[in-house]
């Protein structure tokens, strides 16, 4: 299309009238987790199917009473995959069906690290029941992530103010600001998280007494932000 009033050229660099800067505005917090989760899994073991699926129902419940008894500490429980499968054995020429074997597994999800602490460590002391995590974590809209993007502008603007002082002129106008990779994006990339507990007693009778409470050290999240912006400044006197 011809260039006319209308509709000028455009001019990604702007002009000796209209000099651009072009900044990248970053920011790197690190603050407390708000949530942590707890993967369970229960196993049950029976000499036919029937048995192995009622041992592993009542195993399944108590686990569920148990997460239960937490209230509003525990913010989500979720059940995912099940399964029974039969474990075979070599009898002569044959095969033959020893027992069956069950899992369930569970996630939970909570907000209050001291009766995390108290919850694994009850779980773990649960015969044939196994405790991954923690996993600690933000929420994806929590304060953290909209503090970083106000942090990463500010800079943003700071260095480009920087810029334009060190040319002994100022800004003028913002031209654009965008999220870093916001023309092509990316699939988003959650946060590293830690497990402090990797796992925990999947085997093993239960005992009589209870089990004192793990001390649950929650790991400082890393929250990142990266903006890039552009602006036009007065021409300087070169």
């Amino acid at each position: 299309m011809t260039p006319s009033p209308e509709h000028p050229t455009a001019v990604p660099y702007g002009t000796p009238d209209a000099p651009r800067i072009a900044v990248r505005g970053e920011a790197h917090l690190e603050v407390d987790p708000e949530i942590a989760r707890i993967g369970i899994t229960i196993g049950a073991r029976g000499t036919d199917r029937r048995s192995a699926l009622d041992d592993l129902t009542r195993r399944n419940a108590t686990v569920l009473d148990l997460v239960k008894t937490y209230g509003e500490a525990v913010e989500r429980l979720e059940t995912g995959a099940f399964s029974i499968t039969p474990e075979l054995t070599k009898h002569g020429r044959g095969e033959r069906i020893r027992a069956y074997h069950g899992r369930v597994h569970l996630t939970a999800e909570l907000t209050d690290f001291t009766a995390l602490g108290e919850l694994t460590s009850k779980l773990a002391d649960l015969d044939l029941t196994g405790v991954d995590g923690p996993w600690w974590a933000l929420r994806p809209d929590s304060p953290a992530h909209r503090d970083a993007r106000r942090q990463a502008v500010r800079e943003a603007v700071q260095r480009a103010r920087e810029y334009a002082e060190a040319l002994g002129t100022s800004l003028a106008a913002l031209v654009e600001l965008a999220d870093v990779g916001a023309e092509a994006a990316q699939p988003m990339a959650y946060e590293a998280q830690s497990r402090s507990l990797r796992r925990a007693a999947f085997a093993g009778a239960e005992v009589a007494d209870e089990a004192a409470p793990l001390d649950l050290e929650p790991q400082r999240q890393q929250v990142y932000a990266q903006v890039n912006a552009r602006f036009t400044m007065v021409p300087p006197q070169l």
